[in-house]
């Protein structure tokens, strides 16, 4: 019921009482209707009297909710679609005595939708300030363009409600709707300002786990967000949708393990046995996931996908836990529940074995697909185990070494650096370890660094080869690092900033334009600085390290070492391995038992990793990661070695793209990138 059409008190001065059977001649017996406009006033009057009908979320979509041409099922919108979504939509009706509502979830399962229905019921039926925060403000502009304006212009109950946003003084702007007795604010968590703009009786959080740290230094944006609600106690509604990341890191699956954690739980077509689907009991003949069927846990036989319809129209959700908060609930749902018609079981099993040899494509599909967060390991390998893998180089860059970064960690009284060969799939060797005494304050520590950047190292092909790139830190001293890059240039010296996060939609970011102070002189914008997430590489170094090597019979037979594999040399000293597993991911919980991970060290020196990362920086902004073929073939022409045998493609007309491929589209190349890193 809105607002605005509770019940009169007692003391209400009504001069018709409480009786809701009084006829109009009996409501207007004695007042002077005899004015221009007394029916309009009348009409609203009785309007705004009447209670609204007892409806919930579902029950208003079903009835109201039409869906643009432009959807994949255009038409009146059914819940029968999606039936697991019906409690959850519920959930957010005003009579449900919940008030926290989590929902973490996979790709393709209707949750967007979920959340658009409760708006507009919001606007339609129960009234009141809302809030919808989107992970940026841009991504709160594309929503409003493309979800939200469409929900509002193709139902007509919500149409007359918000008022065109062409129309002068409307009220319906990009990031804000007003309609009567309310008004729907759209922001980003990555400002403090729109997540602090108005009371708000209503909260939808959609994609949390994309959330920034931060809402521009000002604190959690969550926490931010909810701070809004305090005012509406008992009748706030807070929703928080996502797809999890990150173990620890997660907001999404924070929130759950707080609730009750509800499962839907879904009938064996062959048996009854109540069940929620897991991966585990997806399974396929070895090699061909077009035979993927589930295994019933009861009855041990195989479900064909038909029955899925079955099965949601009658599952139920179950709580698996005791929730600390009597008004809070939560539920999770896995792509396994994807209706026929979006994703498939066989289309799962395929992106599953897809994924497979790639860590980052294992935790896209463990995110999007289980809807479950990725267990980073932070834990360091022993250095004992590094030293006995130490290798004697044939020569000082290996064969299958086709170019060179280096890693500049600044102290006060040194520069260290480490030269590190790349090959392909990301393969390294350490090549050199560097100590330049002096410290930023001594001019010929950076002649020194000048130095470096003009030397060469033999590859053991004969070909000479020189630094492609240089990153160095400017943790310590930045003035004197970005003095020191303007004068040597950019092309191969890069000043960096690290910055502790997983979150970041990419690991390296930048350039930007920093100010720099130049022989005295404030220059600004005079120097350009790229910003690296040290979490994710220092993840990645360690996953590199624990990778097994091939069994001598294994390279008899030709089998190579895996992409990513760390080679340390021999005169690689016990110090050195040391400071490269210097540090190990812990999670930290604060005082309201919020977790995060952060990188903490388990002795003092760590400079050998931190030039890692800073190498491995250096590589990513050169493009390793995203170098063609044709690329890794001019590298390996100037090393005078071959290390796959490229086939000629035959020319195959492509067939039509079937019903929901996602064609990307070919850009035009105006020039292959021909790095010359030897000579």
């Amino acid at each position: 019921m809105s607002e605005n059409s509770s019940q009169p008190s007692q003391t209400s001065a009504s001069p018709w009482g409480d009786d809701p059977d009084l006829t109009d001649d009996q409501l207007t017996d004695g007042l002077d209707l005899g004015f221009d406009g007394a029916e309009d006033v009348l009409r609203i009057w009785r309007r705004g009297m009447a209670p609204d009908p007892d409806m919930t979320v579902s029950e208003w979509a079903d009835q109201h909710r039409w869906l643009s041409s432009l959807s994949a099922e255009p038409g009146r919108y059914s819940t029968a679609r999606t039936p697991y979504l019906r409690e959850i939509m519920d959930a957010l009706s005003p009579r449900h005595p919940a008030q926290r509502i989590s929902f973490m979830k996979a790709a393709q399962v209707g949750a967007t939708e979920a959340g658009n229905n409760w708006i507009g019921y919001v606007i339609h039926h129960a009234p009141g300030p809302m809030l919808a925060v989107l992970p940026t403000v841009e991504m709160a502009k594309r929503t409003s363009r493309g979800r939200l304006d469409p929900l509002i212009e193709d139902s007509p109950a919500l149409r007359e409600r918000v008022k065109p946003a062409r129309s002068r003084d409307a009220g319906n702007s990009m990031l804000s709707k007003e309609f009567p007795g309310g008004i729907l604010v759209l922001t980003g968590a990555n400002s403090a300002t729109g997540l602090r703009s108005m009371p708000a009786r209503y909260i939808f959080l959609d994609e949390v786990d994309a959330y920034p740290a931060s809402a521009d230094e000002e604190g959690d944006p969550v926490t931010l967000a909810e701070a809004r609600t305090t005012t509406f106690s008992h009748r706030r509604k807070v929703f928080m949708v996502s797809t999890p990341t990150i173990r620890g890191l997660s907001r999404i699956e924070r929130e759950y393990e707080a609730s009750d954690q509800r499962r839907y739980f879904v009938p064996c077509p062959h048996c009854g046995h109540m069940q929620w689907l897991q991966f585990e009991r997806l399974r396929w003949d070895k090699g061909r996931p077009d035979t993927a069927a589930y295994h019933c846990e009861g009855c041990e036989k195989p479900i064909a996908e038909h029955h899925k319809t079955q099965m949601l129209e009658n599952g139920e959700w179950r709580p698996t836990a005791v929730s600390a908060d009597p008004h809070s609930i939560g539920f999770h749902l896995s792509a396994l529940y994807s209706p026929l018609g979006w994703k498939s079981w066989a289309q799962i099993a395929r992106d599953w074995l897809a994924a497979q040899g790639s860590e980052e494509m294992l935790r896209a599909a463990r995110n999007t697909l289980l809807g479950e967060t990725w267990v980073e390991s932070g834990d360091a390998p022993e250095w004992q185990r590094l030293a006995d893998r130490r290798e004697v180089y044939p020569a000082t860059v290996p064969r299958l070494g086709l170019f060179l970064t280096a890693g500049a960690d600044v102290q006060k009284d040194r520069i260290e650096v480490d030269v590190w060969a790349w090959g392909r799939g990301l393969e390294s060797w350490l090549i050199e370890h560097i100590v330049i005494p002096g410290g930023p304050d001594d001019p010929a520590c950076w002649d020194k660094l000048t130095v470096l950047l003009g030397r060469t190292w033999l590859h053991e092909s004969g070909a000479v080869m020189q630094l492609s790139k240089l990153a160095i830190d400017t943790g310590y001293e930045a003035p004197a690092v970005y003095a020191w890059s303007r004068a040597v240039g950019y092309g191969q010296a890069t000043p960096i900033k690290g910055v502790e996060s997983f979150n970041r939609p990419t690991p390296v970011s930048g350039p930007t334009f920093v100010d720099a102070t130049i022989g005295g002189k404030r220059l600004r914008r005079g120097a350009r600085l790229w910003t690296i997430a040290v979490s994710t590489f220092k993840a990645e170094t360690y996953r590199f390290l624990r990778l097994e090597r091939p069994s001598d019979e294994d390279r008899a037979l030709g089998v190579c070492d895996p992409a990513g594999t760390m080679h340390l040399p021999s005169w690689a000293d016990t110090e050195w391995l040391k400071q490269l597993v210097a540090e190990q991911l812990v999670t930290v919980r604060n005082k309201r038992g919020f977790g995060h991970q952060e990188w903490q060290k388990m002795r003092e020196r760590n400079e050998a990793l931190d030039a890692r990362v800073y190498a491995r920086a250096a590589a990513w902004i050169l493009g390793a990661d995203r170098w063609d073929e044709a690329t890794w073939r001019s590298l390996e022409a100037q090393a005078g070695v071959q290390t796959k045998v490229i086939a000629v493609p035959e020319v195959v007309i492509p067939a039509a793209p079937t019903a929901g491929a996602v064609q990307t589209p070919r850009r035009r190349r105006t020039g292959a990138v021909r790095p010359t890193y030897m000579r």
